[in-house]
């Protein structure tokens, strides 16, 4: 296991060197969030009120790009969307846009990343709506990575098997039967129109060599559950696992599993390769990659609990544990008594005031 602060730390030069004119301002505060994590951050003093021991911890950067941070807040998630399984099948719904429109999803991410999830969304209504007459609702997560670390950007939707049916005002409710939700070809026909149409009001140069067929993946995955664990891995940490990555010979090996064999597979990278492969997937300043829609939405929870109760949902959620600090002497829990935050240095982002980059595209 290598350190990511370590592999920054080793390839500071030759990154600055190489990819100075695309490190964008959100990707040089990332660099040093994981360049300063549980070094120079600060320290807090903990004490045991057991044996009366003390000791001074490293704080965290905080940064949801760090691979060290918020890991705790992916159960939390997981338990809040636990309240709201209901009783029917779920599906994994994954919508993607395709490769000629990755460039132009980098240099827009801002706005576009915002017109994917709202096109996509769009999408599941109109086909609901349309061939079932019924509203539904679903969570969804934006991941802009393959396992390779690539850059792909995508959502995942998790969609339980049902909906409320439009035009009965009692709001009863319509289970879909058997493993069956859409026609993926017919929801990637509609999810290409509504983009297309966005980026169009956005008046966008859009590539002429768009292809006229995307690609929708439709999966039943049970009750949701293991869904749901599957997305709270990845939301509130870096892209990648420190676990996974090893350095020897001065090169980078990200251990992976292909998503077609289902193997473990490796890939070589040289450092500051493989550190701006993973700055291609720092979202946004502010970016709220994980939204929930239709009566799954926080300003729905009046119709989430009708809907609870025509089906009469009874949900045991298990209530997350939350880790505490252990004394090493005693192994009882320890209080913070004392913090000392200190203010994360300006390493990479005193280089991009002093250099005045203008940001470039995407490299090929």
């Amino acid at each position: 296991m290598t350190k990511m602060a370590d592999l920054i730390n080793g390839c500071t030069s030759t990154l600055n060197r190489k990819y100075s004119a695309h490190l964008q301002p959100l990707h040089r505060r990332a660099l040093d969030s994981m360049l300063a994590c549980k070094s120079q951050c600060g320290e807090c003093v903990v004490e045991c009120a057991h044996c009366c021991e003390q000791r001074w911890v490293a704080l965290s950067c905080g940064h949801r790009a760090c691979p060290h941070c918020q890991i705790n807040l992916g159960e939390y998630w997981f338990n809040r969307q636990q309240r709201k399984l209901l009783p029917a099948p779920y599906f994994m719904v994954t919508l993607t846009v395709p490769a000629q429109l990755r460039k132009l999803m980098w240099q827009h991410q801002d706005i576009l990343y915002d017109v994917l999830f709202r096109a996509a969304a769009e999408s599941l209504k109109t086909i609901a709506r349309n061939n079932h007459g019924i509203s539904i609702g679903f969570t969804g997560v934006l991941h802009t990575h393959t396992r390779r670390l690539d850059y792909h950007p995508h959502i995942h939707f998790i969609v339980p098997g049902g909906g409320i049916v439009v035009d009965k005002k009692d709001g009863s409710w319509m289970t879909f039967k058997g493993n069956y939700l859409v026609n993926e070809l017919v929801l990637a026909k509609i999810f290409r129109a509504i983009f297309l149409r966005y980026l169009a009001d956005l008046e966008l140069d859009t590539p002429q060599d768009v292809p006229v067929k995307w690609v929708a993946n439709i999966k039943c995955v049970g009750r949701g559950e293991k869904a749901l664990r599957y997305l709270s891995r990845y939301l509130y940490r870096g892209v990648v696992s420190q676990n996974n990555i090893q350095t020897e010979h001065q090169q980078v090996r990200l251990r992976y599993q292909d998503s077609a064999t289902k193997k473990i597979s490796y890939s070589q990278y040289k450092p500051e390769d493989f550190v701006w492969k993973l700055l291609q997937h720092v979202l946004p300043r502010g970016f709220k990659r994980v939204r929930d829609f239709g009566f799954l939405h926080p300003n729905a929870k009046r119709k989430l609990h009708q809907v609870q109760a025509l089906l009469k949902s009874k949900i045991n959620v298990m209530t997350p544990v939350k880790k505490t600090p252990i004394c090493g002497y005693c192994k009882q829990p320890v209080a913070v008594i004392l913090v000392l935050p200190k203010r994360i240095p300006l390493l990479f982002r005193s280089q991009w005031v002093e250099a005045n980059i203008v940001p470039q595209p995407l490299p090929s």
